[in-house]
């Protein structure tokens, strides 16, 4: 069974020793997938104070862009978006952040059907808003 450790610079950086994605056998596991930007770090529609307290942010604009990630993360692995089978979703404001989330995700996975699990998080380990744990197949 086949065994291989993947990373991409088409994706943002992991923030600790740990590699974007796992294939075990005809299984991907990728590890958590933010909306930072693989170019800069930077995390769209997000505002700061100095202190670094979040002001504002669009948890639209950073939907679109982890999903941009997770395809990165899949291309470079050789699979697709087509064949996601799992998709973890961690929000930090399931109140608030969801229905423009779930409207946004409708329109990237209507067809994909996959399974998926949403939670609520105190915080993730960047001021991000949204992060996914994503399970695919390859061939």
């Amino acid at each position: 069974m086949e065994n291989e450790i993947i990373h991409t610079d088409t994706a943002a950086r992991p923030l600790g020793a740990y590699p974007h994605a796992r294939r075990l056998g005809n299984l991907l596991f990728l590890s958590g997938i933010g909306s930072r930007n693989a170019s800069d770090d930077s995390i769209p529609g997000l505002e700061q104070d100095a202190a670094g307290n979040i002001l504002k942010y669009d948890i639209g604009a950073e939907c679109h862009q982890v999903f941009a990630n997770v395809k990165a993360v899949l291309e470079a692995c050789g699979s697709s978006w087509e064949r996601i089978v799992d998709v973890t979703v961690f929000l930090t404001n399931m109140k608030t952040d969801f229905p423009v989330y779930n409207k946004i995700y409708g329109e990237y996975f209507s067809s994909v059907q996959a399974c998926r699990t949403t939670v609520e998080v105190k915080s993730l380990p960047t001021p991000i808003a949204i992060e996914l744990k994503v399970i695919a197949s390859i061939e």
